[in-house]
């Protein structure tokens, strides 16, 4: 971890989440946080379309490679019954179980990203979507999933919000 979670961090995220209509903003705030507590390559927000079957990305770091807006069928992999079904921490350590694990794994790694951390975003047993952070092989922690869980927690309402818009 690059550096821990503070209050006063947490507490801008938060005022931001109950000021504004603006997820943008707030995305944009979440990326800025992780990058300077966990640290990240790439930092991705996504939406569940339940009745839909899919994701929906909402936010990206990097625009060029996963544009905001993509959409793709929610498929039965190791991520999404840890994440989506159990509601759990993903980590796909190493590019090998990144290969195992997403099938987009030829563009991750020539994004440089050798592990990644899918974190639930959700409220009352219902998952909202994901929190998606990747990094270099072997980077993230217990401690680094403990934070993500937090940040990914206060998103919920933007993504409830969202619903309903």
């Amino acid at each position: 971890m690059n550096a821990p979670v503070t209050i006063p961090e947490l507490a801008r995220l938060a005022a931001l989440v109950a000021g504004t209509a603006d997820p943008p903003v707030v995305f944009a705030e979440a990326d800025a946080l992780i990058a300077r507590t966990i640290g990240h390559k790439l930092f991705t927000i996504m939406r569940v379309h339940e009745a839909a079957g899919e994701v929906e990305r909402l936010y990206s770091s990097n625009a060029a490679a996963y544009p905001a807006g993509g959409r793709k069928k929610r498929e039965d992999t190791s991520w999404g019954r840890v994440v989506l079904t159990e509601g759990q921490v993903f980590v796909a350590r190493t590019p090998e179980e990144i290969r195992h694990a997403f099938a987009d794994h030829q563009l991750i790694a020539s994004l440089g990203i050798g592990s990644i951390m899918n974190v639930p975003i959700g409220f009352a047993g219902r998952r909202l979507g994901t929190m998606n952070v990747a990094h270099d092989a072997g980077w993230f922690t217990a401690e680094n999933a403990e934070a993500g869980r937090v940040v990914a927690t206060l998103l919920a309402p933007v993504l409830l919000a969202g619903e309903r818009a």
